[in-house]
């Protein structure tokens, strides 16, 4: 499937990192990304929003999307203005429907792990959408 025509705006101009299927390497696009959210005047809450957030989606593509393998690339497209942080992460998974998920905060599923990350992700950022059969996440946090 080609995702290109599901994307909001223009995203040509967006850096790439690609790293490989192991958490240790996540640390290079979100220090990438959070320094220039800082450089650009994000305010502490907004950076902790977006590390945040980063950590959970970079993690749900290496272990849920890549199964942990460490053959699978996760690749990383950003770009930060002033104005706002867009950001997609991608898999090499086959993908998972969000809206299957179950929801975290029903009285029986409070003890259980999953489905958490998704409901954070959606609080703190302006914007969450799952594309290409849920292999792709597209993030964007606005500058308030």
């Amino acid at each position: 499937m080609n995702c290109s025509s599901q994307k909001p705006g223009d995203e040509r101009s967006l850096k790439t990192i690609v790293i490989p299927s192991d958490l240790a390497a996540a640390k290079e696009p979100e220090q990438a990304i959070l320094r220039e959210a800082k450089h650009n005047g994000f305010s502490e809450d907004a950076i902790f929003a977006i590390k945040l957030t980063l950590e959970e989606a970079i993690t749900n593509a290496i272990k849920h999307g890549n199964k942990c393998d460490r053959t699978k690339k996760v690749t990383v497209r950003y770009a930060v203005d002033a104005h706002q942080v867009v950001i997609c992460i991608r898999d090499e998974g086959t993908g998972f429907d969000p809206d299957a998920v179950p929801d975290p905060t029903r009285p029986e599923r409070i003890s259980l792990p999953n489905g958490r990350g998704i409901l954070l992700m959606k609080a703190y950022m302006s914007e969450v959408t799952y594309r290409c059969n849920g292999t792709e996440i597209f993030l964007r946090k606005r500058n308030e």
